[in-house]
């Protein structure tokens, strides 16, 4: 188990013992997120220095820091391949880098603030990302390309989950509200609305059970209905 900390620090876990295995130095400040990549052999960091930073997770050394963003990295995804890492930043933009490299491979441009959250798509061909523009962008990563706009929250999106089968999108915002949409319309199909802020979300490997953590703390446990796998 790998975790991220206001420490600056990342801490990695044997979770089988608990005991801690290394500690991973070099971010200068908060680190926001992190993701491992498939082959469970590196970690990638996003941190509040604006940079991201990848990890050799046997050894526990740094390998690289991708540096190009102007402002706090808030997220970070790995494409299912795990040759690409693509980060969400306070600069409004999402950034697709090449892993093996470390090099930059293009900027997402289309968000009017911060970005919060991406995902990206089973296929690894598609990302999905989420703002305080109060907007969820598809993007295709081949091409960089912005491929439409999920609009219907009122505030802030804090969370975007994908199915495992790809054909829906999980958004949660501080609307209290939680939106379940059709991938391949741009439609809303459903939505759960909570008492509070919806900061995260998460879809369970049957691809009908959605987890969403409402900023009181309480945890909803959601089933979508009627809904086939595909």
């Amino acid at each position: 188990m790998i975790s991220a900390s206001s420490d600056n620090t990342l801490k990695v876990w044997n979770l089988a013992t608990g005991e801690e295995q290394f500690t991973l130095n070099g971010h200068s400040d908060w680190v926001k997120a992190v993701a491992v990549t498939p082959n469970g052999q590196q970690v990638i960091s996003a941190s509040s220095d604006n940079t991201l930073k990848v990890w050799n997770l046997a050894t526990g050394e740094e390998q690289f820091t991708l540096n190009g963003h102007s402002d706090w990295v808030k997220a970070v995804a790995v494409t299912p391949n795990g040759q690409q890492v693509i980060s969400a930043s306070d600069d409004n933009t999402l950034k697709v880098w090449n892993l093996a490299t470390g090099e930059e491979q293009f900027t997402l441009n289309g968000h009017s603030d911060s970005v919060k959250a991406v995902a990206v798509t089973p296929n690894g061909q598609q990302v999905i990302s989420a703002s305080s523009d109060n907007t969820l962008k598809v993007w295709n990563l081949a091409t960089g390309e912005e491929q439409f706009t999920l609009n219907g929250h009122s505030d802030w999106v804090k969370a975007v989950a994908v199915t495992p089968n790809g054909q829906q999108v999980i958004s949660a915002s501080d609307d209290n509200t939680l939106k379940v949409w059709n991938f391949l319309t741009g439609k809303v199909i459903t939505t759960f609305t909570g008492e509070y802020p919806i900061n995260c979300c998460a879809v369970a490997p049957d691809g009908m059970t959605i987890v969403a953590g409402e900023q009181s703390g309480r945890v909803h446990f959601l089933r979508l209905e009627g809904m086939r796998e595909g």
